[in-house]
């Protein structure tokens, strides 16, 4: 498996910055590229790659924005976003399809501040309240009033008990405790388009290698955090009406490649999760389908918010436990060729 180079027009010093793809451009360089190369289409891969690229988004990757990334060197996503460009363009005529996924929000959902009040009025401070079933069963919080038309056709009181449900069950299927987030990855912003130099990397193999890439949104039900794309966090009401659904179709695309390449931010949370989903789904199908899952570590951080709180060391046990149930832990940096049960091209 032969590494290209790199692309001139790549500038590693613009990982953390916000600037426009010059699409037409990039278009022609690319066409030029693939002949320059002789990158064949997609279409004629016969050992299939997927890159599933996990949340790359302003919101959680650039340091001015909301949900930053940082990892215990400050740098994280930055640095995670800047090999993980290499990788692509390295690796063009090997990998079949990237589906980035798209955390998705808007201002009324129920883990933002504006979805709860409590007896003053006052909304949450997000990063700091976790929502416990106590605090709705005793008021301290309470659906407010103002969201009721938007989400539940004016109907507060059934809004107001479905929140309890929704904490409740939370901590009866051992997830993190509801946390209030700031506003972030919200629709038809900045901060939820993908970072720059990720989607001009994207949109470069998209046209080099005739392969579309697939957007995939998650998180924009009112009613449900969804860390996984893969599956939100609750599927039901408390009477058992369905209010969400897994991503099925996802989950069969995926298990369909030969192999599939996991990046992302982050490593503690959506990522995470999304593996643990995709672990799930592979033990009831057939374990030995972890054998063609390859998660780039160098290519995630977690969670770390200095002196409050570090979630390192959550996020390397959940990787063990992703590595003794047979996916493989390696780095972008190490030839592909190298690593542990490579399909053959």
């Amino acid at each position: 498996m032969q590494q290209l180079p790199i692309p001139p027009f790549f500038d590693p010093n613009t990982i953390g910055q916000v600037w426009r793809v010059p699409y037409h451009e990039r278009a022609n360089q690319a066409e030029n590229w693939a002949k320059q190369h002789n990158i064949p289409p997609a279409s004629q891969d016969q050992t299939r790659i997927c890159l599933l690229a996990i949340d790359i988004q302003n919101t959680f990757c650039l340091p001015d924005f909301e949900l930053y990334v940082a990892g215990q060197s400050g740098t994280g996503a930055i640095d995670d976003n800047r090999r993980l460009c290499e990788f692509i363009y390295h690796y063009l005529p090997y990998i079949t399809t990237i589906i980035p996924t798209l955390d998705t929000h808007t201002a009324m959902q129920i883990f933002h501040p504006f979805f709860w009040v409590n007896e003053a009025g006052e909304h949450p401070t997000p990063a700091t309240t976790l929502i416990m079933p106590e605090d709705v069963e005793q008021g301290v919080w309470k659906v407010n009033p103002a969201v009721a038309d938007s989400i539940a056709n004016g109907d507060y009181t059934g809004l107001q008990k479905y929140a309890f449900h929704y904490v409740k069950r939370l901590t009866e299927d051992g997830k993190y405790p509801l946390n209030i987030w700031p506003y972030h990855a919200m629709l038809g912003g900045i901060s939820h388009a993908l970072v720059a130099a990720v989607e001009e990397a994207c949109f470069f193999h998209n046209i080099t290698r005739h392969s579309q890439t697939q957007l995939e949104l998650k998180g924009n039900n009112p009613l449900t955090e969804n860390y996984s794309v893969l599956r939100p966090e609750v599927l039901e009401d408390s009477q058992g009406k369905a209010i969400a659904q897994k991503n099925t179709a996802l989950l069969e695309q995926l298990l369909a490649f030969d192999a599939i390449l996991i990046a992302g931010q982050a490593k503690s949370h959506c990522v995470a999760w999304t593996i643990e989903d995709l672990l799930d789904e592979i033990k009831a199908k057939d374990p030995s389908l972890a054998q063609k899952v390859y998660l780039l570590e160098d290519c995630t951080s977690p969670v770390v918010v200095p002196n409050l709180v570090d979630f390192t060391e959550k996020a390397d046990q959940a990787f063990q436990r992703f590595s003794e149930a047979g996916m493989h832990l390696v780095k972008s940096t190490d030839p592909m060729e190298s690593w542990p049960g490579f399909p053959d091209q």
